[in-house]
């Protein structure tokens, strides 16, 4: 089976991530990558793998003609039974373009939850508007990867009926708990071994609101002084004036370590103590939880698209944008780190065998090929 794949983008992100793990581990498809805009952080891994990538070089906000052209041939040159269109722009162009070269067989991803206008980009919220009213002609179904996306998009007007949840799915001998790789992570910042060390892995982003994070970790700084905390991902560096000017104002200079962008997420996940997601709107299957999970990191979380189902009973999940409430749970993890091993050990484990037991790799892999009648 030709599995063809279009993709608004390959730079580093969740849908990106799941994207390539599905091409990575998938050995009973051929599988090909259109990007419609660059290489970006993943193309040169998928080509890596002998996966054929393919970039149409859109530009930011805007579309080729010539583009859409190329995207036309390609389909009709390698006759894919399957057309997997990910991410809403891709979702609408990759799906026209796809029926238009005689494709059947096209199938939406949804990789996101609210739209919040004024936050969410205008093209966005206005894409996937178009999307909507077309979900019941283009598609032959509609996967997310998370409840909460099916909820938010029915009511958006997607076409209920072929909707279906698929979860992530993890490499669980890559993300797997290993002291080696904390200690290497904690030494390459200068910090010792028994140093308690928090974090959150996330882009600088108006959805992951790193200014409610700062002023929780304000709060919890009242309480204990002496805590680091690691913010990891793209523009989460000292040229981030807007975020150097909080972290001042909160008096954090001495608990925030920038760390910027980092390709050793491993051991980033090993060397927390405790991971922390503060987002406010748009997430749907946040990864990062998954991921800092299969290392036995314990999570706190706001209550964003999946991440309760995804966090169980392992962790703490408070409401978003409720400072006070994030800086409370972040003081029980600590707390209960710091004064009860034992308690603190079962729940590492806990972490580690909810995401191998809900979300591996092979599960998500079957579950693929079921919706696609493969």
């Amino acid at each position: 089976m030709i599995v063809l794949h279009i993709i608004t983008g390959l730079n580093n992100g969740g849908a990106e991530g799941v994207l390539y793990r599905l091409c990575k581990y998938d050995s009973l498809a051929k599988h090909i990558v259109v990007s419609m805009m660059d290489e970006g952080k993943y193309g040169p891994t998928l080509k890596a793998e002998g996966i054929e990538v393919h970039c149409l070089n859109f530009q930011q906000g805007s579309v080729s003609l010539s583009g859409m052209l190329r995207l036309f041939k390609l389909i009709r040159q390698n006759k894919p039974e399957i057309v997997q269109t990910w991410m809403y722009h891709a979702d609408l162009i990759g799906g026209v373009v796809s029926r238009l070269a005689g494709v059947k067989n096209v199938f939406w991803n949804v990789r996101n939850t609210t739209l919040v206008p004024g936050e969410s980009k205008r093209s966005t919220i206005w894409t996937a508007k178009i999307c909507a009213r077309l979900s019941g002609m283009i598609p032959r179904r509609i996967i997310c990867c998370a409840q909460e996306a099916v909820r938010v998009h029915s009511d958006l007007g997607y076409n209920m009926e072929k909707m279906s949840v698929i979860g992530n799915g993890y490499d669980l001998s890559f993300f797997s708990p290993s002291d080696g790789k904390g200690y290497a992570f904690k030494k390459d910042i200068k910090l010792r071994p028994d140093s308690l060390l928090l974090g959150m892995v996330g882009r600088f982003d108006q959805q992951k609101d790193h200014f409610g994070l700062l002023r929780a970790l304000s709060i919890v700084k009242n309480s204990i002084p002496f805590f680091c905390f690691a913010l990891i991902g793209r523009d989460l560096n000292p040229d981030n004036h807007k975020l150097n000017k909080l972290i001042k104002k909160y008096d954090l200079e001495k608990n925030i370590f920038l760390l910027d962008q980092r390709n050793d997420i491993p051991n980033v996940m090993n060397g927390l103590d405790i991971h922390c997601l503060s987002s406010s709107f748009g997430e749907a299957f946040p990864n990062v939880l998954a991921e800092a999970m299969a290392c036995g990191t314990p999570c706190v979380t706001t209550d964003v698209g999946d991440a309760a189902l995804i966090i169980g009973d392992t962790g703490w999940v408070v409401p978003p944008k409720d400072p006070q409430a994030l800086a409370n749970a972040i003081l029980q993890a600590i707390a209960e780190k710091q004064n009860n091993h034992h308690a603190w050990s079962v729940r590492k484990q806990a972490c580690r065998n909810r995401i191998a037991e809900t979300f591996d790799i092979e599960t998500m892999i079957k579950n693929y090929h079921r919706a696609w009648g493969y």
